[in-house]
């Protein structure tokens, strides 16, 4: 719920507004957030790590991530936006099974094969695609990756640090682009962004503290609930009710993700079998 209020935020300021100082600003409002919960959990000690350059590359493809969601949400209706999104576990195993040599079953390649059409069928290619369109999908193949790293990453650090290094970097990447695209901020705008940049920071927090106490297989499922709250933020606030193929292709995308989630618990659950 929390970002989908913060996509609310983000489309409120509108395309006027580069998506790199939106970014700026989500981040480093993030960041400040995000740092008491650091100092809670171990203070500067805690952010100790042997994985700098991993924390950067998540970063970048984080940054670069929001950036093509920031620049999609200010032009396409929220649930558009947040469908496409939520093929994230599909770009995932297939990802891993490029670059990682991860096994996968027949099973989940088939949730993987229907989950894509049910993009295609969201995306409507029959018709002319946006290039807002285009951006959300790239965005959403770089979150899955990002996902794969903090994957890895969470072995050895804490949540927290990953979380807090996220923001911290984009806001850093971000701030040197400023001189270029930088334009100067209404009181609204200043406040939209403040929010948006609290909400991102907050749901950060979380979904962390989620994750920390219920498996992934428990919490991510509740990600889907964001295509609802799109439903409604558009409805509500701009009247723009989804399209027929934007509904089709959430079911089916909802379906797989979730098959897939299933699928992974089961072969977690197998792998820990063998251990034993």
């Amino acid at each position: 719920g929390l970002f989908g209020v913060m996509s609310v935020m983000i489309k409120l300021i509108g395309p006027d507004y580069h998506p790199v100082q939106t970014t700026f600003f989500r981040n480093a409002v993030a960041a400040i957030v995000i740092i008491p919960f650091v100092w809670k959990n171990g203070g500067a000690a805690s952010l100790a790590t042997k994985r700098p350059l991993m924390h950067l590359a998540r970063s970048l493809l984080g940054v670069a991530g929001n950036i093509l969601y920031f620049y999609a949400f200010t032009r396409l209706a929220l649930a558009d936006v947040i469908v496409v999104s939520q093929a994230v576990p599909l770009f995932v195993t297939i990802i891993a099974w490029i670059f990682i040599r991860e096994v996968i079953g027949w099973r989940r390649w088939v949730a993987v094969l229907f989950g894509f059409i049910g993009v295609l069928i969201a995306i409507n290619p029959s018709g002319a695609i946006e290039t807002a369109t285009i951006a959300a999908i790239i965005a959403t193949v770089f979150w899955a990756i990002t996902m794969l790293l903090m994957r890895s990453m969470g072995r050895t650090e804490s949540p927290y640090t990953i979380a807090f290094y996220y923001m911290l970097a984009g806001a850093l990447i971000t701030v040197c682009l400023l001189p270029w695209i930088w334009q100067d901020l209404s009181l609204n705008v200043f406040f939209l962004l403040l929010i948006s940049g609290i909400l991102g920071g907050v749901g950060q927090i979380l979904m962390t503290y989620a994750l920390k106490i219920a498996e992934a297989s428990v919490v991510s499922p509740f990600n889907y609930t964001a295509i609802l709250w799109g439903i409604i933020f558009d409805l509500s606030i701009w009247g723009t009710a989804p399209s027929r193929e934007t509904l089709i292709g959430a079911i089916i995308i909802t379906a797989s993700g979730l098959y897939l989630l299933h699928r992974e618990r089961i072969r977690s659950g197998n792998m820990q079998i063998k251990k034993k």
